[in-house]
């Protein structure tokens, strides 16, 4: 990998593809719908996505992200249970945020970061709870520092 001497800073690699002419156009269309500044602008965003995808397969790879839940705030025990969870998983459960939504019902944005595999059991575990409507486990490559090194 080439440096820059100056700034020490990785300089970005040229790489080579050939696609077809109807996948060429669709990237195109892509790209400005986008409004991606270039091809390579929006190539490398798609290969940043698949590598956070492969990277997730790695149970022990660590990783930081969000889970966000919808649920009903007026079922019984609900919210204690939540706050039991996230206790249970203080190293991994930085903050969260909660959002009123209409009648009783919450948005609940956790800010986690740790290894994939308890990452998903966290959120198995939030998504079990009686109450709890929906959500899901979104995940980047990119780290808190100071948490969870690597």
């Amino acid at each position: 990998m080439k440096t820059d001497q100056k700034t020490n800073k990785a300089l970005a690699q040229r790489i080579s593809i050939s696609l077809q002419p109807k996948l060429a156009k669709a990237l195109d269309s892509m790209v400005e719908q986008r409004g991606f500044q270039n091809r390579s602008q929006a190539v490398a965003e798609m290969i940043e996505q698949g590598l956070i995808q492969h990277q997730q397969e790695d149970g022990q790879a660590v990783m930081a992200g969000t889970i966000t839940l919808f649920y009903d705030s007026a079922k019984s025990g609900l919210l204690q249970e939540l706050a039991k969870i996230e206790r249970e998983h203080v190293e991994e459960c930085i903050s969260s945020q909660h959002v009123l939504l209409e009648g009783q019902h919450i948005m609940e944005v956790v800010l986690v970061q740790g290894p994939v595999r308890r990452l998903r059991m966290l959120t198995n575990q939030m998504l079990a709870c009686k109450g709890v409507s929906s959500g899901g486990l979104t995940l980047t490559n990119k780290l808190i520092p100071q948490v969870h090194g690597r």
